[in-house]
């Protein structure tokens, strides 16, 4: 390990120094510090629990005592398994704050992204549940930046609860100011949308039969201007026509400003325009429609609204896709409330770490690399490439 590589891994180490140390002082021989930064590169490098992340740091003994303040070695596999279960999910997250600002400003200075796109979904840990203590699956809400590949928060839902409690939590963790949320139809809401509105963001919000009274109003000042072409509103279009999975698709975006007249239009806060979105498809030799409405906060710009959109569903697809697939996070049966949520937030860093790499290889070959090469795990965890 160089005198550089020993100076990083001190570094990433400071960000948890403010932590309460959770264990009990008897016979307490790891450092915390030295525990977590472990944790978080042996998951970069693959691993899927506490025995794999000792089994990594035991064959790379050497390697991280040079490192780190190691006295007595390298932890066995209940050191972990203890400080994940013990830490507070929300106080370990609030450590990486200044590590995932660092991050995003990068990203947006090299993508050249003035207004970043958060998306807000949730995702169910399917066998994260442990049915004979009553322990239901995990189920997580988090803000994904699709174009800058960061995740920036994650909020568990409450047993008995769903994600529109969740998401007020999350919103005042993550720093939202000058950004455009996207949210699914269960997320639309008049709190949350005031929430963003005064966090000085903007939103791009679905719009379902949950509120049924409005959508049934959005759609049918759609269809009235729709039949006459939209000659009576300063409404905009864009198309878009690409081959996906196989098959071609054609969007079309319309984005209307919100009128006057529409039923509880103070209620939501900012509310400025409306927007619809038509998909067309084949699928099966038959020739497929959808229609989706959103209300937003944004002034009328259609392609600004395509983006939010579009850039909605790399939630899905980047994030979400990605943890079951490469992290197989689906099959994982890590239990207990807390550990639990702290690996699925540990997973995101790690997916995040390895989105900023400007290696070309999937995230699948770039854990692989973690795992064999150290130089390149360095590259990741410290985003310094030659």
């Amino acid at each position: 390990m160089t005198a550089a590589q020993r100076t990083n891994l001190l570094d990433i180490a400071k960000h948890f120094e403010s932590l309460k140390e959770p264990r009990s002082p008897i016979n307490r021989r790891y450092p915390l510090t030295s525990v977590i930064v472990i944790a978080i590169l042996a998951i970069l490098a693959g691993a899927k629990g506490p025995t794999a992340i000792a089994k990594w740091a035991r064959a790379k003994e050497g390697f991280l005592r040079r490192g780190l303040p190691l006295p007595d070695g390298v932890p066995r596999k209940d050191v972990f398994r203890v400080v994940l279960s013990l830490l507070p999910p929300q106080l370990f997250q609030a450590c990486f704050t200044n590590w995932l600002e660092m991050l995003r400003l990068k990203a947006m200075d090299k993508r050249e992204i003035v207004r970043p796109l958060y998306s807000i979904d949730g995702k169910t840990h399917r066998r994260s549940h442990d049915r004979a203590k009553g322990l239901g699956a995990l189920h997580s809400v988090s803000v994904w930046a699709s174009e800058l590949g960061l995740s920036l928060g994650q909020v568990a839902c409450a047993d008995k609860s769903n994600e529109i409690t969740a998401i007020p939590e999350l919103l005042r963790l993550v720093a939202i100011e000058g950004a455009i949320i996207t949210i699914d139809a269960l997320g639309t809401q008049k709190a949350i949308a005031q929430q963003i509105v005064e966090a000085k963001a903007d939103y791009v919000l679905a719009l379902k039969g949950n509120h049924e009274k409005l959508h049934d109003a959005v759609m049918d000042y759609v269809t009235k201007h729709f039949e006459n072409d939209f000659a009576d509103v300063k409404a905009r279009q864009h198309i878009v026509t690409e081959k996906l999975h196989g098959r071609q698709e054609t969007r079309i975006y319309t984005h209307l400003p919100v009128p006057k007249d529409l039923p509880m239009r103070k209620e939501w806060a900012g509310l400025k325009s409306v927007g619809v979105v038509v998909r067309c498809y084949e699928k099966n030799g038959e020739e497929h429609a959808d229609v989706r409405y959103y209300l937003s906060s944004l002034r009328v710009g259609v392609k600004q609204f395509a983006r939010a959109v579009r850039e909605h569903w790399g939630i899905e697809n980047g994030c979400h896709w990605t943890l079951d697939m490469t992290f197989r996070e689906d099959e994982s049966r890590i239990r207990g409330p807390r550990i639990r949520e702290n690996f699925a937030w540990l997973n995101r860093l790690a997916l995040s770490l390895l989105k900023q790499h400007p290696s070309k290889d999937s995230i699948a070959m770039k854990r692989q690399l973690c795992g064999w090469d150290d130089n390149f795990l360095f590259e990741v965890l410290t985003g310094i490439t030659p």
